[in-house]
């Protein structure tokens, strides 16, 4: 039973981890990256869909998003989810390709993108501790009813910090990278 509480913590956080991940794709640096824009909802054929689901995106230089649509009649309604989105986008329109072409950051742009990164990591630390105090009640429910003895609660608390440390190592490792890519010029 406490193995699977650990097991349970791990699980837990390692998908806020690749939450973390994925938040984080989209929070824009000087770059042109395809998940900047390939969840935006679009109008289309009745219902909203995901960009992604209407289009190929590609990137064909370090700061031009190409957009192709499957079907012509939805290039209007692309742009105007590109446009209403918060991204501070402009699509350019040729006939059937969509083209973005993504601005350099300013160095203000980079600070409050570094504050938002640094946000979401202290998120995703707090997530963390939320799921470690889970485990330790639930160890110490099972040391109360006999479950696990005093030294094997000992034991597995001493691994879940290690697993945290280990998280907090992780998250802290992601927060650099994105914080070096948000800075590159």
């Amino acid at each position: 039973m406490s193995e699977r509480t650990l097991k349970n913590f791990q699980e837990k956080s390692g998908k806020t981890l690749d939450y973390l991940r994925e938040k984080l794709k989209k929070l824009r640096t000087g770059r042109a990256n395809p998940s900047l824009v390939e969840d935006l909802a679009v109008a289309a054929y009745g219902s909203k869909m995901e960009l992604k689901n209407l289009a190929t995106i590609n990137v064909t230089e370090p700061r031009l998003i190409v957009i192709q649509p499957w079907d012509q009649s939805v290039i209007p309604t692309i742009e105007k989810a590109i446009l209403t989105s918060n991204l501070n986008l402009t699509p350019q329109t040729d006939k059937e390709i969509i083209r973005i072409t993504i601005p350099q950051l300013t160095t203000e742009r980079r600070q409050d993108l570094v504050k938002v990164l640094r946000s979401e990591l202290e998120e995703t630390r707090v997530r963390v501790r939320g799921f470690r105090r889970e485990a330790i009640e639930m160890l110490e429910q099972e040391k109360k009813s006999g479950e696990i003895s005093e030294d094997l609660e000992r034991r597995l608390k001493n691994d879940l910090q290690r697993m945290v440390e280990k998280m907090n190592e992780e998250i802290e490792q992601i927060g650099k990278h994105k914080e070096q890519e948000l800075n590159e010029v």
